[in-house]
Parts: C-alpha cells; sequence; structure tokens
C-alpha cells in the first residue's frame, strides 16, 4: 500500500514543476561562458540533462579553462595533472565518477561511460586510465610545456607550497621524500584551509530540462602541487555536484579537502527540498562550514525544478565577488552574474 501511495506521489510530481519558471536551465560555476553554450546548444538540438552537462564540461576540458580544468594544468608534486570528473542523473539517481585519472583528456567523458556501463559508481587511478581504453578513450600525454614550467618553479623553490604535515624533513621548508617523525609528538595541525594560490577551480554545471528533470556534473585537474594520488570533492556524489528532480541540483567549487567533509551538494538539495529558495539553500551550506573553517575557499551553485536558481560564497580578503553563468529561455544568450560573498 504504501508503494502504490509513494508511486501516486511521483505520478503527480510532473505536472507541479512545469510552467513555474523559466525553463530549461543551464548554471555553470565561473565565466566559463563557452561551456554554458555548449551546454545549451544540446539542448537546443533535442539532448538531455545528461547530454548537455557532458558537453558542457567537455568544452572546459578541451579549452583548458582557467588552467583548472583539463589536461596541462595544476601538476601533481610528482609532475603529473591528473583529472576528476563526475555525472549524475537526477531522474535515476545513477552516477559516473572517475578520480585521479591519468593519460585520458576527456574526464566528463569516461565518467559518463561508467554511468552508462558498468553497476559501480566510481573508478580512479590507472584502473579508471585501463577501462577508459577499454571503452576507446585515447591514451595520452597530459602534460605540457606550461605544466613542466610550473612544476619545474615549484621545484626551485623547495616545493612551496605543498600538502604534507606532521612529517620530516620540514615540509615548509625542504622537498621530500617525507616521513612520520615516528617519536615526536604531533603538534597542532599547520594546514592552512587556503593561501593566495587560489582562484578559478572546477567546473561544476547544473541542468534542469524543461520537463523539470535534472543532472549535474564536475571537471576539475585538482590542486596546483597536489600529493601523488590525491582525489579532491569533484567526483564525489554529494560533495563535487548532485542532483534529484524532486527537489533540485547543486554544484560546489573551491577547496575541495574542506568541502568534501560537508557533502554541501547534497546538503543545499536538502535545503530546497524543504522549501528553501535555492540562493539561501547555498548561503546556508557555505556558513555550515564556516562555523569550522571561517578561511576556506569555496562556492555553490543551486537551482531547483522550478528554475529558479541562486550561488553562495565564502568571503575572503582578496575573494568577495563569486561569478557564475546562467542561460534560461529568458536569455537569448549566456550571461555572467556575480554575488557578493558572505
Amino acid at each position: 500500500m504504501a508503494r502504490r501511495s509513494g508511486l501516486a506521489l511521483l505520478l503527480l510530481l510532473p505536472p507541479l514543476v512545469l510552467g513555474r519558471g523559466p525553463l530549461p536551465l543551464v548554471l555553470n560555476t565561473w565565466p566559463f561562458r563557452n561551456a554554458t553554450e555548449a551546454a545549451w546548444r544540446t539542448l537546443a538540438s533535442g539532448g538531455g540533462p545528461l547530454d548537455a552537462v557532458e558537453q558542457g564540461c567537455a568544452t572546459c576540458e578541451r579549452e583548458q579553462c582557467d588552467g583548472t580544468v583539463g589536461f596541462g594544468g595544476s601538476p601533481d608534486e610528482l609532475g603529473e595533472t591528473t583529472l576528476d570528473a563526475m555525472i549524475m542523473d537526477g531522474t535515476t539517481m545513477n552516477v559516473g565518477a572517475v578520480g585521479d585519472l591519468r593519460r585520458i583528456k576527456n574526464a566528463i567523458g569516461v565518467a559518463r561511460k561508467v554511468l552508462e556501463h558498468t553497476a559501480h559508481t566510481l573508478l580512479v587511478g590507472e584502473s579508471a586510465t585501463k577501462f577508459a581504453e577499454s571503452m576507446g578513450f585515447i591514451s595520452e600525454d597530459l602534460s605540457t610545456s606550461a605544466s613542466r614550467a610550473l612544476h619545474s618553479d615549484w621545484l626551485a623553490r623547495n616545493c612551496q607550497p605543498n600538502y604534507w604535515r606532521n612529517v620530516v624533513p620540514d615540509a615548509s621548508k625542504y622537498c621530500g621524500p617525507y616521513k612520520p617523525p615516528g617519536f615526536l609528538k604531533q603538534e597542532g595541525s599547520t594546514y592552512k584551509e587556503t593561501g593566495n594560490n587560489y582562484g578559478h577551480d572546477t567546473i561544476g554545471m547544473v541542468v534542469v530540462h524543461k520537463m523539470g528533470h535534472t543532472a549535474a556534473g564536475t571537471s576539475t585537474n585538482g590542486l596546483k602541487f597536489k600529493i601523488h594520488g590525491r582525489v579532491g570533492d569533484s567526483p564525489v556524489p554529494g560533495a563535487g555536484a548532485y542532483a534529484d528532480d524532486t527537489a533540485g541540483a547543486a554544484a560546489a567549487t573551491g577547496d575541495g579537502d574542506i568541502l568534501m567533509r560537508f557533502l554541501p551538494s547534497y546538503q543545499a538539495v536538502e535545503y530546497m527540498r524543504q522549501g528553501e529558495d535555492p540562493t539561501v539553500a547555498c548561503q546556508k551550506v557555505i556558513s555550515r562550514i564556516q562555523k569550522y573553517f571561517p578561511n576556506f575557499f569555496g562556492a555553490v551553485i543551486c537551482a531547483n525544478v522550478t528554475g529558479s536558481y541562486g550561488a553562495a560564497c565564502g568571503k575572503l580578503p582578496t575573494f568577495t565577488q563569486f561569478s557564475f553563468m546562467v542561460y534560461n529561455s529568458l536569455r537569448n544568450q549566456p550571461t555572467e552574474e556575480k554575488v557578493e560573498c558572505i
């Protein structure tokens, strides 16, 4: 009886989400206009929300958006560029994701194959690369002269900054390899939530179809000089992005090591499910993180199934506004919007 009641409720949902806002909607982090346009063109040509998210993120991968998406950017401490990506279907709640993907340029495309051709959610590292090759993706070096120069300069600065702590030799002064001190009592954390090295980050994208169906996705090459093997929030469902046709969708950008501890995209969608306006949902997520990490760098975009949208960011001395892109049926081109950080 309960299952019949639930089914009846689901059957009632589509009429409730139609005609209440400007749909379809494409929303993405940062002023990555070409990605927004690619997603919109996909919808206009009859593609679904998953197709739009994939094409939008893939555009950034090819264009190496701001050096933080795609090949040739953010070398890790060994000088290698690795990629993280995720795509989520808000209708079926299926997810495909890859982390620490090596030597494959189209990370969001591989994530889509994980969603479509496996029963898994997340594949990582060399095994993800082998899977990609089995799906027809070409293995190639993701390094460029620019990323090699970044790595060389970093080595010349005694590997500063880096993400090690409580190790010997002193990671704030020297390069590794590092070892735990063993006989010394661990001191308080020296990890800084942010530094002066942040900037544009992950592309996170949210798409709401004219029928109210949702999808969300991410793609990034992560932190510059990260520890080899590090995976951030981007490929983690509920952290990097989340979508649910019964409420809405959200995506996050910023310090992934902090963001993934709070599942901000999932939390934002849940706030919208409770009736919160998308802007308020985003703000509540940022405020929640700031209680623990007041200096963290990050932002969230949110959209509900009626086409309303919003964004929020954590205010820092050198980060007071967050830019994001919007395209909906009321506009004839992608529009950059800005929100004041809180």
